[in-house]
């Protein structure tokens, strides 16, 4: 009698895999007056790295403007390794595309703030997400793609 794999769900590593901050209006733009336009963008992406291994990047990108000109551009992807064992189908679609992320995201978060502050900036604090709610939607177009 053969035993079914056991389950296991760790982090293994985790580790920040790109970094950029540009500026590109400094110093001129720390003496404009009026109220940024802030435009936050947000991805994920996940690949299967050996048998038992996956990387999870939680990608964000995060650009200040004031008019046509650019206080800030700052871009952190934060990755995570995991050894998932015992866990396939659905599940393992969920476990690399909602619980992960969740996972990284703060992380994500605190990197794009600590840019921002040492680029002269004031803490740009992204407001928590909720990759569950995300992937349910994501998983419900798709289904609805395919009827």
């Amino acid at each position: 009698m053969s035993e079914a794999p056991q389950t296991q769900f760790a982090l293994q590593r985790l580790y920040l895999s790109d970094v950029s901050f540009e500026a590109p209006n400094s110093p001129e733009v720390f003496m404009v007056k009026e109220q940024p336009q802030v435009d936050v963008k947000l991805d994920t992406k996940n690949r299967q790295v050996s048998e038992d291994l996956y990387e999870v990047t939680v990608k964000i990108t995060a650009q200040v403007t004031f008019g046509e000109k650019t206080a800030f551009l700052a871009e952190v992807e934060q990755s995570g390794a995991f050894q998932i064992t015992g866990i396939e189908g659905d599940n393992l679609e969920h476990a690399l595309g909602a619980f992960s992320p969740n996972i990284l995201f703060p992380y994500a978060r605190e990197a794009i703030d600590n840019l921002v502050v040492k680029g002269g900036f004031p803490p740009l604090m992204i407001a928590p997400v909720n990759f569950e709610a995300i992937f349910a939607e994501r998983k419900q177009r798709e289904a609805q793609t395919t009827q």
